[in-house]
């Protein structure tokens, strides 16, 4: 069917965020009477932020592999978009079948960080379901929320029929299919909702009674209102990964995403247990894949998606037992692919000097100094089990690996933070561009800080914020202090964390705040240039009013005796051992690393060295890990990974990073390379692809059809491709062109016809490739054989048919006809005579044109190409004085080779080359 938002999308921003249709995506027959239950998963922030996101990958999977279930995607809309849904009173629409939020039997909304919270409420009013659970009937979807938000959720309770505590690969589809089959039992949605929290991990917040608590002053849960309903809720979790392998497609992202590659999870947890890290708490166990599954998942993801970069992620891929080993083993593999490879969040501290050779030897990104305290006593504090010499030496290291900038992050505000804390980030930010302009050019430190945010779940749960004016002060004083040549500083807006702290810490009684806000017109408040303080300002003083209490209340310190909003959800680790935590870092002790051996911290490198360790340290938080069973795993993993290891590259240890990096990175013979032409369709959706998203989009799928692509030499290599002329946006085309050059022995390059074949196999709506020729490198490029292109654009207007004719006629016997055209904020006059070369005025034939309608009134031309540029609306107005009713009434039907208009050709008529036949 006809996308509902076709005819308008060439007006906003970025129309292929609301498209749907991308390579890879699930598109299954809505109507099939075998689903039990129709899933919309909705992640309340744009589409260029939420394809990113390897949960919602995981779960698209999990779920569209089920038969009797279906899953979708729903991203909120940008403030243009918003406004364009409002003004045609549309809804909100999923992507793979363009159906409404409310048509689905769960809504689910993955809440990664607290300030997205207004956005859900903008997705849900739009998507036509009510914001309140009160206020939904029995035949309203039922609205599920679930990530690490959903751990601390009594701030948008009101909002949420229920919250799914955990991982969602095994509990969710479960979840999915006793929702379908209670709804076809006809049971009322208070029965279903109980039904559900009576499993484990489910939290349905209307099933609770709240009471003030005396000591704290915060509205908790206190007890359920049925029986049946238990008075804490579980969370779940995945014991072994390897039981669900990690997604090696789905959708391909149309527009270039925030982290644009193939993210592979290493692991789930992490064994450092920093005291303010609250992702560091929510997803022990530490959880790790067999390295081989990870090994064949790069491998055949990079292939399938086409990326040409990959990516290992976890909360800290250093900790991972088998980081060198594996690294070294995709480095070998993606280095001849042409792919780099990102390490995400990558500590450095204490690797192997192979490994960071390794690292070093492509365009790898991701290494990330964290000290997050300048002196050792806060590093103490918070449990940084690192030294500053640890942080100086790896500063050494990499900079004699060719990194020319290193950046470090700093949190400002921790628990017993004092000014000497603070100058000691400045030192330690010196001292390591000391050490850089020892070994390197021209080293630049970034050192980035943001302010502490108490975490619900965490020790510092009972901490209080830091007050505004002193994180001013101590931000002003950093600003000061690193003001120098090599040193940079940026600083997260305090304002943000506040309003975090917060949302993130409140009680049920925040939903009234979440609300106003939002109704006075706060959106996409995670963004620094869309938060609107003033509207937060003005939404807290009211509510502080209607509530008769203050916003201190959730930024002061809190007694360990007092009850919290989240305490009725149990993550699995005791409150005993957080307040344990807490009272360590009140004397400055630290607690070394869970799961790795007694007094290391850093894992065993290789077999030998875990044959040598101890015991695997357990601090007892309340998980009752099995330890010996993890070293097992763990040392059979090691021993298998390291297998046939390749041998170290002539790079290590370079004494300049001119021997690092002064020869290409993929150092290997790619063979002469041979140019094809081929022509393609941009129809339908497609025309409201970009030319750069375009640019993007092809070399992938060039590598998902396993073309033998010529890639460019050097550092940073990437396809050698080229483009015909780039329509607007909006318009349509029968003649696009694309240039690309393979490599390979000749005799065994694939036909131009098989080439077109398997490039449709995995093109997104709206594009075809009809047809390519080879032709031998001494032939002029596309862009220097232009001589001409052929327009058509259909015309609405009052006048009728032969009155157009007429103006036409009149014109095209004149030598002058002037055109206006705008360009880079300068307005010039042409003559559109010496440029035009036919031009006449037609009513469509059935299926002459693709989107044009029979008996539509068409104007078809002939232009010059190259030197000057009119656009077809420019020339519309200028033959007929009408003007353009939207981009997407302007096709391109030919585009014509040549010298003269009496000598042109199509851009596939190439000379045959005897070698290429």
């Amino acid at each position: 069917m006809e996308h509902p938002y076709l005819d308008f999308l060439d007006l906003v921003e970025k129309p292929v965020r609301y498209l749907g249709g991308e390579p890879g995506a699930h598109r299954r027959d809505w109507e099939n009477a075998a689903f039990c239950c129709r899933f919309v998963l909705c992640f309340p922030d744009v589409y260029d932020i939420g394809m990113s996101h390897l949960g919602s990958r995981i779960l698209y999977k999990a779920i569209n592999q089920c038969d009797d279930l279906l899953m979708e995607r729903a991203f909120c809309p940008w403030l243009d978009m918003e406004a364009q849904l409002r003004q045609r009173q549309l809804p909100l629409v999923s992507l793979e079948s363009a159906h409404r939020l409310a048509d689905f039997d769960v809504v689910g909304f993955s809440l990664q960080y607290e300030m997205t919270y207004t956005n859900v409420l903008t997705m849900l009013e739009l998507g036509g379901i009510p914001l309140r659970t009160a206020d939904r009937g029995d035949q309203d979807p039922l609205v599920l929320g679930g990530g690490p938000c959903a751990t601390h959720p009594e701030a948008v309770a009101d909002f949420f029929d229920a919250f799914l505590i955990g991982d969602g690969e095994e509990a969710l589809p479960a979840l999915l299919r006793l929702v379908g089959e209670l709804r076809r039992e006809g049971l009322p949605r208070r029965e279903i909702l109980i039904r559900l929290a009576m499993r484990p991990g489910v939290y349905a917040p209307s099933l609770y009674k709240r009471e003030v608590d005396a000591q704290s002053g915060f509205e908790v849960v206190t007890q359920p209102l049925d029986e049946r309903v238990p008075e804490r809720v579980t969370r779940q979790y995945v014991a072994d990964l390897n039981d669900h392998p990690f997604p090696v497609d789905g959708p391909l992202a149309l527009t270039e995403s925030v982290f644009d590659r193939m993210s592979v999870e290493l692991a789930r947890g992490c064994t450092e247990g920093c005291r303010f890290c609250q992702a560091g708490i929510i997803y022990r166990p530490v959880r790790e894949r067999d390295p081989q599954n990870v090994l064949e998942t790069v491998k055949a993801a990079v292939s399938q998606a086409g990326y040409d970069a990959a990516s290992l992620t976890s909360l800290s891929p250093a900790d991972y037992s088998c980081i060198t080993p594996l690294i070294i083993h995709l480095m070998d593999h993606l280095r001849d692919q042409k792919v780099s490879l990102g390490i995400s969040s990558l500590r450095a501290y204490g690797l192997p000097e192979r490994l960071l050779d390794e690292i070093a030897s492509v365009k790898a990104t991701g290494l990330t100094f964290a000290p997050e305290a300048g002196s050792q006593r806060m590093r103490d504090v918070i449990n940084k089990n690192i030294s500053e010499e640890d942080v100086l030496e790896t500063c050494r290291q990499v900079f004699r690996r060719g990194w020319q900038r290193v950046k470090f992050y700093f949190i400002l505000g921790l628990p017993g933070e004092t000014d000497e804390d603070v100058v000691a980030i400045s030192t330690l930010a010196r001292r390591a561009l000391g050490v850089g302009r020892d070994v390197a050019r021209a080293p630049v430190v970034t050192v980035s800080v943001s302010s502490h945010v108490p975490k619900p779940h965490t020790p510092f749960q009972w901490c209080g914020m830091l007050d505004a004016a002193t994180i001013e002060q101590r931000q002003d004083t950093l600003r000061g202090l690193l003001d120098e040549r090599g040193l940079r500083f940026r600083c997260h807006d305090h304002r943000l964390s506040r309003l975090e702290a917060i949302v993130g810490r409140a009680d049920r009684r925040a939903g009234s705040l979440i609300e106003a806000a939002w109704r006075m017109g706060a959106r996409f408040d995670a963004w620094d240039d869309q938060l609107r303080h003033d509207i937060w300002d003005e939404a807290l003083q009211k509510w502080q009013a209607d509530e008769n209490l203050h916003v201190e209340l959730m930024l002061d310190s809190l007694s360990l005796e007092a009850r919290l909003p989240w305490d009725h959800i149990d993550t699995g680790v005791s409150r005993n051992f957080l307040i344990a935590e807490y009272e360590r870092a009140r004397q400055a002790a630290t607690t070394a690393p869970c799961g790795k051996p007694a007094g290391m911290l850093q894992h065993p490198a290789s077999p030998e060295e875990w044959a040598e360790a101890g015991r695997l340290v357990c601090h007892h938080c309340g998980l009752a890990c099995n330890m010996s069973q993890m070293s097992r795993q763990r040392k059979q993993w090691q021993e298998a990974v390291s297998h046939n290891l390749p041998a170290a590259r002539d790079l290590a240890r370079p004494a300049t990073v001119q021997q690092l990096r002064g020869r290409p990175a993929h150092d290997f013979h790619q063979g002469i390379p041979v140019k094809l032409r081929l022509r393609h369709n941009k129809l339908d959706r497609a025309r409201l692809l970009s030319q750069l998203d375009l640019a993007r989009l092809l070399p992938q799928l060039m590598r998902r059809s396993a073309l033998p692509v010529y890639y460019s030499e050097g550092f940073s290599p990437h396809p050698v491709m080229s483009f015909g002329p780039a329509l607007n946006q909006g318009a349509a085309s029968l003649a696009e062109y694309l240039e690309i050059s393979l490599v390979g022995p000749q005799e065994a390059l694939p036909s131009a016809s098989n080439i077109v074949s398997r490039l449709n196999e995995s093109i997104p709506l709206g594009i075809e490739f009809t047809d390519g020729r080879f032709f031998v490198e001494r032939e002029k490029g596309l862009s220097k054989e232009l001589f001409a292109a052929d327009w058509l654009v259909q015309i609405k207007s009052e006048l009728a048919f032969d009155q157009l004719a007429q103006r036409l006629a009149h014109l095209l016997n004149t030598k002058h006809i002037p055109v206006r055209v705008l360009r880079k904020n300068r307005e010039r006059e042409l003559n559109l005579a010496e440029l035009l070369l036919h031009a006449e005025l037609l009513r469509a034939e059935a299926g002459q044109w693709p989107g044009v309608p029979a008996g539509q009134c068409v104007l078809v031309y002939r232009i010059r190409t190259g030197g000057a540029s009119v656009k077809p609306q420019e020339v519309l107005h200028a033959l007929l004085d009408v003007e353009l009713a939207g981009a997407g009434d302007v096709l391109r039907t030919a585009l014509w080779l040549g010298t003269a208009a009496e000598d042109l050709r199509d851009p596939l008529e190439i000379p045959d080359d005897p070698a290429l036949a």
